[in-house]
């Protein structure tokens, strides 16, 4: 009797490992005076054109220790009444630009009294949770509208940074 030996499905599929390059590309020149933000107001004249964008935005600034701005990014642009936010999001760039800390923000663009969402509040309580894992603060959460100034959920809502 003869024996016909089989190649091995192993042998037979053959699959590479896909390689991904994650890198961090700065546009522009790297600022020589960077921008601290102490106060609500200060990240509301740094973001002013976000307060009278036509569509809802969520951005995320990236601060080093001394709370100075080294980088920002658009994490969602939505429609006229949401901007889907996942912490994945925040986080991946803000890991990549080795925040100390950062600070969330979006706008409401209807000229409607400003007040957060159950939504707003949910993400809020996410990204601080997902930021205390990865050692990354989040400092605040402000929604920004055209008729008033920012609206602070740290100070509004401090209870969620004490859990």
């Amino acid at each position: 009797m003869q024996t016909i030996s089989m190649p091995s499905l192993a042998s037979q599929l053959r699959y590479e490992i896909p390689k991904i390059k994650l890198c961090l590309v700065h546009e522009g020149q790297t600022p020589k005076n960077l921008f601290a933000l102490r106060t609500a107001e200060d990240v509301q004249e740094f973001l002013e054109p976000l307060r009278f964008a036509a569509e809802e935005s969520f951005v995320t600034l990236h601060l080093n220790a001394k709370h100075e701005v080294i980088g920002m990014h658009e994490v969602s642009h939505g429609t006229l009444a949401s901007a889907i936010v996942h912490p994945r999001e925040v986080f991946k760039a803000a890991v990549l630009a080795n925040s100390y800390a950062i600070m969330v923000c979006h706008n409401h663009p209807s000229y409607a009294q400003v007040e957060p969402s159950a939504e707003d509040l949910d993400v809020t309580a996410r990204l601080i949770w997902a930021g205390k894992m990865l050692q990354i603060s989040v400092l605040d959460h402000l929604i920004l509208s055209p008729n008033q100034d920012c609206y602070s959920i740290r100070a509004n809502f401090p209870a969620l940074w004490a859990k």
